[in-house]
């Protein structure tokens, strides 16, 4: 049995944030944080005070995480961003409510004191002598400390309160992982027993000391159970200072996943009802439990649903048959044949995750050559009379005074020149499509012709493809890249609307040009004549694309999402040299670029060279951040691997920014995973000059002294699959719907089936208006009832092990 937690972020926009600059306005963004490690960073909206960002993180987390963050930063090309404000939400505070956090929520003001972070280890001990009680506290280290200094470090020492009396040990100068190692003693003075408090400090030469964290035992812990042991460092307490919504508010959208999955044979008789319904036959569709399932999924925990019942058959080797299930009943109950699969059903939901997660290097292959070039070669682009801006003309090379018909002839000819370049890669892609999605779009080809045969609706067969395709698939990749991954960061507004008119001609192309020439951007005419070229090579493509041998299994192997040898990331870093000797630090790294597979790390010079070097990734034992001080460099960190020998080696790679570093980290921790012997604790630092930059020690052998983060991952495409926590998942789904589930099928005797908002499809009541269909539907609500019973005295026999088994006590070395 094991247990997870993730969290689902979304950082929507920002409204009345406070002028920065000295035009008036700002320019931020967000920095998102759990407890001590930096997980994202959003774009910088340039110019705005309602900044608009839209990004969502998967946050995959450690179970005893305490607080989620966010810093809202004004983003300044000379000198340090100016800090506008923050929001922190407790681990209490999102699990609340099963459902999340969605709401405005007021910035406040960043209180140096209350940012504290790190914990400090003692170990107190109750004496008795002949002169009374005392107090022995013995301080011996602490870790993770806030850096106060501008040096990124900390000179702290511990200051120990018991009654009227106080002690304070020695300072340690710049390091954040400090080792005291000493012995304070104070007496028991007369009056009501006290609490133990005690407070780390930043030592300054000039102005106040600065604060660092406390810890607080109130005495009748101090009498039965004394602290031994890693204790949390806390802010001071204080009430909530609410700015009043003077520095602006931030609307989030956070919801806690958090979850106990059971032993495999636990989830056999659910997952036994789901299979059944797949591979059962097609006149008992619309009676199946996956059928009832699909009738209590609302709109918005549609995707959710779809996404985990994707992952699950596609662990289970079972995708083709699962998506084919759904296609079915998706065309059966539709009439009119230009609606097919425009609604967002458990079927186009579900199409579209398989997709992402079968596709995404193919994707990669086909588009990032040509997004790469939009990013880096910036041109301006415009059609619409209504949005051109003559003054940026000037970056189109041609003579005389600019005007409305030069920009839209110089536009035409480089939209042309990037969708030229898309198109051929797109229809040149048979070869590189993977199987599974080639057999799916086959499987819903052959429905699709089955339904509607006439010759008038020759064209569906193939929009149906293209509609996932192109319109759910290609365009949204053009049009966001940082969502897909294709790129790191978000596109300017110049960038940005040279890919929305790409996106809009890909998708016109995926339409095989219907519908042309109507509706609101007639100004997209110019365009017309290449698109219209274009659309009897996209219907060869498809015609190609669903050419493929049925023998391969559409679901893919179970348990293999991602090969091995696929490669998961991909780009240049900078690379410290094995034993840079004397060279300074910015010799000392080189540039390499870096390929990720579940087999190796492998690097080169470039992309094209054919020596490379590689670390196995099985030798990997920790992938962590590294201290900006031990380089004088931001965004570094290290790869630490065990060789044959059972020595520890050290790479670390430079980063170009936050975002990239976090992604690298969550790609090598997820590749390295399955290892055994994880290091608990690593260095932050480097060893140089005799010594590790961050705690200070001369023993190269040193014991880490930061634990290691290798639970915070962020999810992606290329998660591997878990189909237990997957078939978790679902029956959580069905505990939300259990009300509503025997009201609809066991205890109303009017059941009606129809799938909600499928705008233009027929009543699926119709298929199950006989009594032998209600009668079928009722036993498939039954049935799921029962095992959802199941599970649930599973869970509570488990629940009820743990807490013979937990005890209170501290954090963990």
């Amino acid at each position: 049995m094991a247990k997870s937690s993730s969290l689902n972020v979304r950082v929507v926009e920002g409204r009345a944030l406070p002028a920065k600059d000295v035009s008036g306005s700002s320019d931020p963004y967000c920095i998102v944080k759990v407890d001590d490690e930096v997980v994202a960073r959003t774009a910088t909206v340039w110019r705005s005070l309602s900044p608009f960002w839209g990004e969502e993180y998967t946050v995959h987390l450690p179970l005893d995480f305490h607080q989620l963050a966010f810093y809202v930063l004004d983003e300044d090309t000379v000198g340090h961003d100016d800090v506008i404000g923050k929001v922190s939400l407790s681990r209490d505070e999102i699990a609340a409510d099963p459902r999340g956090i969605d709401s405005w929520i007021n910035l406040s003001r960043v209180d140096p004191d209350a940012e504290v972070q790190g914990e400090i280890c003692l170990a107190v001990q109750m004496l008795e002598d002949v002169l009374g009680r005392c107090l022995r506290c013995h301080v011996l280290q602490a870790r993770d400390l806030a850096p106060r200094d501008i040096s990124g470090t900390s000179d702290p020492f511990a200051r120990v309160f018991w009654g009227s009396q106080s002690l304070e040990t020695a300072t340690i100068k710049r390091t954040r992982f400090p080792r005291w190692d000493e012995v304070l003693e104070l007496r028991e003075t007369p009056g009501a027993p006290s609490p133990l408090r005690v407070e780390l400090w930043d030592w300054d030469m000039v102005g106040k000391n600065d604060f660092l964290g406390m810890v607080e035992f109130p005495p009748q812990v101090l009498q039965q159970n004394p602290p031994n042991g890693w204790f949390r460092l806390l802010p001071f307490p204080r009430a909530d200072e609410d700015s009043g919504g003077s520095l602006g508010a931030l609307r989030l959208k956070v919801r806690l996943l958090e979850d106990r999955v059971l032993p495999s044979p636990c989830y056999r008789p659910l997952t036994a009802l789901l299979v059944e319904s797949v591979l059962g036959p097609a006149e008992e569709d619309a009676a199946s439990p996956l059928a009832v399932l699909e009738e209590l999924a609302s709109g918005d925990c549609r995707q959710d649903l779809a996404t985990k019942l994707v992952k699950l058959f596609l662990g289970r080797g079972l995708a083709g048959p699962f998506l084919d299930y759904l296609t079915r009943r998706e065309v059966a109950r539709t009439t009119d044949p230009n609606t097919l699969f425009r609604s967002n059903s458990l079927a186009s939901k579900s199409m579209e995750q398989f997709m992402k997660l079968v596709g995404m290097p193919y994707l990669h292959a086909v588009l990032r050559p040509v997004v790469h070039r939009v990013f880096e070669e910036k041109k301006y682009m415009e059609l619409d009379p209504c949005k051109m801006d003559l003054s940026r003309a000037r970056r189109i090379s041609f003579k005389g005074a600019p005007s409305e018909e030069h920009v839209r002839e110089a536009s035409l000819g480089l939209l042309t020149g990037y969708l030229g370049p898309i198109v051929d890669a797109i229809v040149g892609s048979v070869g590189r499509c993977p199987p599974a999605m080639r057999l799916a779009f086959k499987e819903l080809r052959r429905r699709v012709e089955q339904r509607f045969p006439q010759a008038e609706h020759e064209d569906v067969k193939y929009l149906a493809i293209s509609g996932f395709l192109f319109l759910r698939f290609f365009a949204p990749a053009i049009l966001t890249p940082k969502l897909f991954d294709l790129r790191d960061q978000h596109a300017d507004p110049q960038t940005s609307r040279s890919l929305l008119l790409l996106a809009k001609a890909v998708q016109s192309i995926g339409n095989l040009g219907q519908q042309l020439g109507q509706g609101k951007e007639l100004w997209m005419a110019p365009l017309h004549p290449f698109l219209l070229q274009s659309i009897s090579r996209v219907r060869d493509f498809l015609d190609q694309l669903v050419d493929v041998d049925e023998e391969e299994e559409a679901g893919g192997p179970a348990r293999a999402l991602v090969p091995p040898s696929v490669i998961v990331r991909e780009g240049y870093l900078l690379k410290r040299k094995d034993e840079p000797g004397s060279l300074a630090t910015r010799f000392a790294f080189k540039k390499r670029y870096f390929r990720l597979s579940g087999e190796t790390l492998s690097y080169s010079k470039g992309p094209e060279w054919q020596t490379r070097s590689s670390i196995p990734v099985s030798h990997i034992r920790a992938v962590e951040r590294v201290d900006e001080g031990a380089f004088q460099l931001p965004h570094v960190m290290q790869v630490v691997t065990r060789d044959g020998a059972g020595a520890l080696r050290t790479t670390y790679l430079q980063c170009k920014s936050v975002n990239e570093l976090s992604q690298w980290l969550s790609a090598l921790r997820k590749a390295s995973a399955p290892n055994p012997d994880k290091l608990a604790a690593c260095h932050p630092g480097a060893f140089r000059g005799a010594r590790w930059t961050c705690c200070l020690r001369a023993e190269r052998s040193a014991t880490g002294c930061s634990r290691t983060h290798s639970a915070v991952t962020l999810g992606d495409w290329s998660d591997p699959l878990d189909p237990d926590a997957e078939t978790q998942m679902v029956y959580r789904q069905l505990l939300l719907g259990r009300d509503q589930l025997r009201m609809k099928f066991l205890e109303n005797s009017n059941v009606d089936t129809t799938p909600e908002a499928d705008t233009g499809k027929g009543s699926s009541a119709v298929e199950g208006a006989g009594p032998d269909a209600l009668a079928r539907q009722r036993e498939a609500a039954a049935r799921l009832l029962e095992v959802l019973e199941d599970l649930d005295r599973a869970h509570e026999e488990f629940r009820q092990q743990e807490q013979g088994k937990a005890a209170p006590g501290p954090l963990g070395p």
